[in-house]
């Protein structure tokens, strides 16, 4: 590989490769069984998401038969081998790792044919009361086509043999309600194990009991999943809200892009199925055990066990911050760093509350991505409505699969008389500012947060994130110039300290490029360290490889997609591309570049990929601040360079996990959450 791939391919693979690497956490022996498990599921549900945005394309491009493009035929075929090659080692490290190891330590999900006699009267009690009134088998005929399947619904395909008659066995549809919970926990009858049993395995054993004296020939499991980006012509609508409410109620039902069925399902029977969906054999997946592994997530809550589970890990209070003082007067002295999730997302909270109980405070301006289920900003919102003060909320309707929240966020922010503005055409809002105006004398003082990561507070527990505080007063009246812009489509006028996408961010990060390599020609000290989730932009990476070419030192910590060949001509050596999966999932944004002995560090909002610098809004603020300059090196990026636990280096071939001899490990996340318990 001497030259860049294309971008797609790339990406599509590199994302399965990073779904690949979080799979390793399900066989990290040092690592609570239960939290294995929950990573098994996370990879389950980051697939789902993979081939709901990302397989259309590929799956067009091989029925047309290209040969040549971003997306071809082979492309297709590529992704796929490595999506089937994943979800074989998912259910083997399920069914010959996890269950047995857990089955061992005391829980168990017991299949219908290791179930006792109590056991067996239990499932069918409750299969008769909670689970037959609700499935609605419908025959296929005639006067009843096949039915519409919502993507990822569970259902259960079902021949029977023919009746008088009749010379061609009946097919049977049954949808599972979602309303059912996927895993029970049975009696414990005096039995020390904490045993389970999952609601297809309940359903499976009892399909008799639905259809009398007909014979049952075969029968599977079934899930298809549908391509579910959502296609807008933002300039052809007056009311995006309404809009998009309506192309949420067809996502359910766009067109088809995989079928997951039993092991055991019959060849007839898929062959149907993939007739019904559209869909080609290579986009068919059989698995032996349950179609949908991540709805067994639910066994976390269930099973009791803290040697299961990892401890409990509270977020310390930001050490820069004093729970009795002000944030407001704590900022007049310097800007607060907070590193999530080892400093809490709670005193995020506590700023806006203060905002919005501080009579002085006239005006909130923010912008809202991903909330999660905390509705704590949204209540302090409201009730800064209530008490007289301007709220003006940019809402990104439009972010992917929390469109609906969003929407319902707006409208009741709406309902009481904020101002609720929805981005602009054709650009995402994906920067996350919080700006306060607050009357001190006869002037008008801002203050703001800013931060890598969503003002998600089930999130901030979670991903790795750094935020700010601050009072500075070029920073925040920059900022002011955003919201201004965001709601009014006022030109930008002239920033010093902000970098915005997508009018200078992609310049800027090249201008540093291109400063740090004339260095590195001068004979000077030359070095580009960076830290994101994703690196598929071209016009960066060809960028960071015309560096390397000459002499700079460059380290990229890139947690999933990374289209950049560590094997470009003459730069072998230069560039190392590692990627951290621990326990954490690695979320912040740091760009360091070296100069001579200039040393510039930037925090943003932003990836650097084509559609964060070009089709979204966002940000990236300077670090001026040599302390704090200095903690982010040695918190967030010293540390993860020297990982020899939780690090996966990209070579030629593949990414290749990282490693020492036992007793010399070191584990950047174990690190911070020591230093800060």
């Amino acid at each position: 590989m001497t030259t860049l791939k294309l971008e797609l391919l790339d990406r599509d693979l590199s994302i399965l490769n990073f779904n690949s690497r979080v799979l390793s956490l399900a066989q990290r022996q040092d690592y609570p069984l239960l939290e294995r498990l929950k990573f098994l599921c996370i990879v389950a549900s980051n697939l789902d998401e993979f081939f709901e945005v990302r397989m259309n394309a590929q799956l067009e491009a091989m029925r047309a038969g290209i040969k040549k493009g971003a997306v071809t035929e082979w492309s297709f075929n590529e992704v796929s081998a490595q999506a089937y090659a994943l979800v074989a080692r998912q259910y083997d490290i399920f069914d010959d790792e996890l269950m047995p190891a857990l089955k061992a330590a005391g829980v168990d999900i017991v299949g219908r044919s290791h179930r006792s006699n109590n056991q067996k009267n239990w499932v069918k009690k409750y299969f008769q009361a909670n689970v037959k009134p609700l499935l609605l088998p419908i025959a296929l005929d005639m006067a009843h086509p096949f039915p519409q399947v919502a993507s990822k619904a569970l259902h259960f395909i079902v021949e029977l043999a023919a009746v008088e008659k009749s010379v061609q066995p009946t097919i049977i549809i049954i949808r599972v309600p979602r309303a059912l919970p996927r895993v029970l926990q049975l009696p414990k009858n005096g039995h020390p194990s904490q045993e389970f049993v999952t609601l297809t395995s309940i359903i499976g054993a009892h399909l008799p009991d639905l259809f009398g004296s007909r014979k049952i020939l075969s029968f599977s499991q079934f899930r298809v999943t549908r391509h579910s980006d959502l296609d807008l012509d933002e300039d052809s609508m007056d009311d995006l809200p309404s809009a998009l409410r309506q192309e949420l109620a067809q996502r359910p039902f766009a067109e088809a892009v995989r079928l997951e069925v039993s092991q055991g399902c019959a060849e007839r029977l898929s062959a149907f199925l993939l007739a019904e969906f559209k869909l080609p054999p290579a986009a068919m997946y059989q698995v032996q055990g349950p179609v949908n592994l991540g709805r067994l997530i639910q066994l976390l809550s269930l099973t009791k066990g803290e040697n299961l589970k990892f401890t409990p890990y509270s977020p310390a209070w930001p050490k820069q911050l004093n729970k009795q003082e002000s944030i407001f007067a704590r900022l007049k002295q310097g800007d607060v760093m907070i590193h999530r999730p080892y400093e809490s997302f709670d005193a995020v909270i506590q700023f806006l509350h203060e905002a919005v109980y501080d009579p002085k405070v006239l005006a909130i301006h923010q912008t809202i991505y991903r909330t999660g289920s905390d509705i704590r900003i949204l209540n302090l919102l409201q009730e800064a409505v209530k008490r007289g003060k301007e709220v003006v909320v940019v809402v990104e309707i439009k972010a992917r699969f929390d469109e609906e929240t969003n929407i319902n966020w707006a409208e009741k922010l709406e309902a009481i008389g904020a101002q609720v503005m929805y981005g602009m055409i054709g650009l995402k809002t994906h920067a996350k500012m919080l700006l306060v105006l607050r009357q001190e004398g006869n002037r008008i003082k801002r203050y703001a947060h800013v931060s890598t990561g969503n003002y998600n507070a089930n999130t901030a527990k979670l991903y790795t994130d750094i935020c700010m505080l601050t009072s500075d007063l070029t920073l925040t009246r920059e900022i002011g110039y955003i919201f201004r812009h965001l709601t009014s489509q006022i030109a930008l006028p002239t920033i010093r300290k902000l970098l915005v996408a997508p009018f200078n961010l992609q310049r800027a990060m090249l201008r540093q490029i291109s400063l740090v390599k004339a260095a590195s020609l001068a004979g000077k000290k030359a070095k580009i360290i960076a830290k994101m989730n994703s690196l598929t932009d071209e016009v960066l990476v060809k960028a960071l490889i015309g560096a390397a070419q000459q002499g700079v030192e460059i380290d990229l910590i890139i947690r999933g997609a990374c289209i950049l060949p560590v094997d470009a001509p003459a730069v072998e050596g230069r560039i190392r591309v590692r990627s951290i999966v621990g326990r954490f999932l690695e979320h912040s944004r740091i760009f360091y570049f070296e100069a001579g002995e200039a040393k510039r560090m930037w925090l943003s909002s932003a990836d650097w990929m084509s559609r964060n610098m070009i089709r979204r809004i966002e940000i990236a603020w300077p670090i001026l601040d040599a302390q704090m300059q200095t903690r982010i090196f040695q918190e967030c990026i010293e540390p993860y360079l020297k990982d020899t636990e939780d690090a996966w280096a990209l070579t030629v071939a593949d990414y290749m996990q990282v490693s020492s001899n036992k007793t010399n490990t070191h584990s950047a996340q174990k690190l911070l959450i020591a230093r800060y318990s």
